[in-house]
């Protein structure tokens, strides 16, 4: 039998995970917190950050002393979105979308067990919730996007998946149970589309779609609205527009990837 492939470099692996812990921050972090939520001693934590600031991809503040993501790191994400065709194709039809709802729209990738939100497009209204932005992951589980896309995978791929994560409560309603996660998927492939009823975050109805074609997941995109503006008839007004807008988006993939 081979033997597992053996990483070159675990420094890297090490600033990985300062960088994966800084992101999912919204405030800078001091260096004692770092360390000890990547598992490091503060003095590798510190060797790795000082590093990481003289190439741009952190940043320290002088009076405090905290750290926080570089702006070095932008260029490398703004180039990765670009180069999205999910993101090219399905813009005019989510700003379409947005246009006619005015209420916030998220388009997302899959990326490991979580949905990454590789675009955002913002609500004219004045009262906005979400604390969601552009790179930022969320657990398929939690999200109407992930759930959308948890429900088009094989019943293989489904178990595979809660062998793997851990249903995590995250607000009061979070699912954290298999079976009832399992029958929410089976409701998602009936209806055509996926509910995230302040799972993923406190008072935010979500709605959303997966973008899959030939056994390939291409991104989900949802959108997002404050749980008291959510009546029947808002509901079904956003379902019939974004099940109208996925059929346009799902045209355009066909068109493009037709030898796939």
């Amino acid at each position: 039998m081979e033997n597992a492939k053996q990483p070159y470099g675990t420094v890297l692996i090490k600033a990985s995970s300062i960088l994966d812990f800084l992101s999912a921050k919204k405030d800078p972090q001091p260096l004692i917190i770092i360390a000890q939520e990547t598992g490091l001693t503060s003095s590798t934590a510190s060797k790795i950050l000082d590093t990481l600031q003289m190439i741009g991809y952190v940043k320290k503040h002088p009076e405090t002393k905290k750290f926080e993501l570089g702006s070095a790191l932008i260029k490398y994400a703004n180039k990765y979105l670009a180069n999205l065709d999910i993101s090219k194709i399905s813009y005019p039809y989510l700003k379409e979308l947005q246009n006619s709802l005015d209420e916030t729209i998220h388009l997302g990738i899959l990326e490991g067990d979580e949905i990454l939100t590789v675009n955002k497009l913002e609500t004219n209204k004045p009262i906005v919730c979400l604390n969601s932005r552009i790179g930022l992951s969320k657990p398929l589980y939690c999200s109407a996007m992930g759930k959308a896309v948890l429900a088009e995978m094989s019943e293989d791929e489904v178990a595979a998946y809660l062998n793997r994560v851990e249903l995590k409560a995250i607000t009061k309603t979070t699912i954290t149970d298999h079976d009832t996660l399992l029958e929410q998927l089976q409701d998602v492939k009936r209806n055509g589309f996926a509910v995230d009823d302040s799972e993923g975050e406190n008072d935010v109805y979500c709605l959303g779609v997966s973008l899959r074609l030939n056994n390939q997941t291409y991104g989900a995109f949802s959108v997002s609205v404050p749980s008291y503006r959510i009546t029947p008839a808002v509901k079904d007004e956003i379902v019939q527009a974004i099940l109208k807008t996925k059929q346009n988006i799902m045209r355009e993939l066909q068109q493009n990837y037709v030898f796939i």
